[in-house]
């Protein structure tokens, strides 16, 4: 039987302990990601113009469903990772053509807006950022499911991975989606602005447990998500980011495919991000050297943080191709220091009931 996190145990704060094993035991972590960017299209040309615009193929997504993809530049670079969601209206009578919300994170927001706004006047594509009207909840752990049932009255009953959907809550619109953002099960909730308040104390009151910036992000570590300004950006080729989800080989052409599809079928990256795990607690820090075990240049840090569950350090971070696999010996320079390490498959943790895959 699995002993309870304290915070002597895992060495951290009792306050961030508590938000910790909210959502790595059998509670649930509420984490406030309104700082995101949601970005609507709609059209008869959407799918169209986004097909030429991301990495995944918009002709296979079905209603009521979400999936992950890149937007990259002309050379293969990665310009943004998103969730794109298409999601049925309530009202059928505006349901003439598909909707779609467009998920980003906030260092890439703009860049994703300025992407979109050029075709608005190519054809019958609308685009309309959402993200100040908006807020977005995420509700992590075991404990989720049951929380937002109880107060949205089964809002996610029989919501499949990567599912999505409108409902309503005392009459105002929320859009729900199943989503992994720490490796636990979880939902994401976005909602008008002004209702966020009453829904938020309506999550607290039924037991969900507020979670704060430094847990959230030894929480993504773990997961082992790539954030963009920290762990990827427009210097990193699609196919280095560990993004593999995200990209289609199959559908039609798209803005950088050539470049893309030239690395997985004729070769291969020459780095790509992968976990780092070590054999206690160490201090680190982003942009630490990464070496092989005969002294060679390979790789660098790129995120690090202190694991409660796993009870030593982990990170995040990029090594050469013929060092990516689990289980590789390597070393990292600190302050002077070699500290050893080894390649590990990521998420570093999977929740028992995680969807994550």
């Amino acid at each position: 039987m699995t002993q309870p996190l304290t915070s002597e145990a895992i060495d951290i704060s009792a306050d961030a302990a508590t938000q910790y094993a909210a959502v790595r035991e059998n509670g649930a972590g509420l984490i406030d990601l309104s700082s995101r960017g949601r970005i609507t299209v709609g059209g008869l040309e959407a799918v169209q113009f986004l097909n030429g615009l991301i990495t995944n193929d918009m002709k296979t997504l079905t209603e009521d469903a979400w999936m992950p993809a890149a937007f990259p530049n002309v050379q293969g670079r990665l310009v943004a990772s998103v969730r794109v969601m298409r999601l049925k209206d309530i009202d059928r009578e505006k349901a003439s053509c598909p909707s779609y919300l467009i998920d980003t994170e906030a260092a890439t927001r703009e860049n994703v807006l300025q992407l979109l706004q050029r075709f608005t006047l190519a054809g019958d594509f609308r685009v309309n950022d959402i993200s100040g009207e908006t807020a977005h909840f995420a509700l992590e752990g075991n404990g989720a499911e049951r929380i937002v049932n109880s107060v949205m009255g089964d809002a996610v009953a029989g919501l499949e991975e990567r599912g999505a959907r409108k409902t309503t809550w005392r009459g105002t619109t929320v859009t729900v989606t199943r989503a992994i953002h720490t490796a636990a099960t979880g939902f994401d909730l976005i909602l008008p602005a002004d209702v966020a308040p009453e829904l938020s104390q309506a999550l607290i009151n039924e037991g969900a447990t507020p979670v704060g910036d430094d847990v959230f992000e030894v929480l993504r570590i773990e997961a082992g998500i790539p954030r963009h300004g920290v762990d990827m950006d427009e210097t990193n080729v699609v196919s280095e980011t560990n993004l593999d989800d995200a990209v289609s080989y199959t559908k039609g052409c798209y803005i950088g495919q050539e470049i893309i599809a030239r690395i997985k079928y004729r070769g291969h990256v020459a780095k790509k991000l992968i976990g780092l795990s070590f054999a206690d607690k160490r201090e680190l820090a982003s942009g630490d050297i990464i070496k092989s075990p005969d002294d060679k240049d390979i790789g660098r840090i790129t995120s690090t943080a202190y694991s409660p569950r796993l009870q030593h350090t982990i990170a995040l971070g990029y090594v050469k191709y013929d060092y990516l696999a689990a289980g590789t010996a390597v070393k990292v320079i600190h302050g002077g220091n070699e500290v050893p390490a080894q390649v590990t498959e990521l998420p570093f943790i999977r929740d028992e009931q995680s969807d994550v895959g």
